[in-house]
Order: structure tokens, then C-alpha cells, then sequence
């Protein structure tokens, strides 16, 4: 089992839950603050981890786990949809399309 799928997540509820969305955030990233807010402010529900809070062994797995399973390079936001597609930054076009919004 990946590190990952073990995380203490942070929960955002909205009413558009027809993807599962997941963030990896920094806490200090203004372009990950505008990623939180898109997602919130269109109503998507949405869990995600502030990467810069975990512990260094644990930022390390979670990098490894990252890369393996979605073959990325690892910058932030990381948005994972439904388990299959990657956003890599704030890319709301991308997001909107991918979300149906």
C-alpha cells in the first residue's frame, strides 16, 4: 500500500462531487492557494495535504509514491483526478474541462 492512500487528508465538501479530487498543496504557494480556492469557489468536493507540513521522511515517500504512480514531475499544485489524471499547477482551463465545470 502507497503512503499516499494512508495520508491525514483534509476534507472540503461540495455539492459537484462527480470526480474525486485530490491536492497536494504547499501551505505558502500563492499559486496553490488560487488552485484551493477555484476548486471551493466551484463548489467541487475535494480533500487535499499541505506537502510542506509533513514530516521529511513522510514528504519523501510521498514524492516517491507520486512519482511512481502517475509519472509526473512533482511540482505544486499536484491535482489528481479520479485516480488517473494529473494537473500539474494552477491550470484552471485544464481544470474546468476535466471537472465538467
Amino acid at each position: 500500500m502507497l503512503l499516499i492512500e494512508k495520508l491525514d487528508y483534509k476534507f472540503e465538501d461540495g455539492v459537484k462531487k462527480k470526480h474525486e479530487v485530490i491536492v497536494y498543496a504547499l501551505s505558502t504557494c500563492g499559486f496553490c492557494k488560487a488552485c484551493l480556492k477555484f476548486l471551493k469557489d466551484n463548489k467541487v468536493a475535494f480533500k487535499y495535504v499541505y506537502y510542506d507540513l509533513l514530516e521529511p521522511a513522510t514528504k519523501d515517500a510521498v514524492k516517491n509514491d507520486l512519482n511512481i504512480k502517475y509519472k509526473e514531475r512533482i511540482m505544486f499544485p499536484f491535482v489528481v483526478i479520479d485516480g488517473k489524471r494529473v494537473v500539474v499547477g494552477m491550470k484552471e482551463d485544464e481544470l474546468k474541462k476535466l471537472l465538467e465545470l
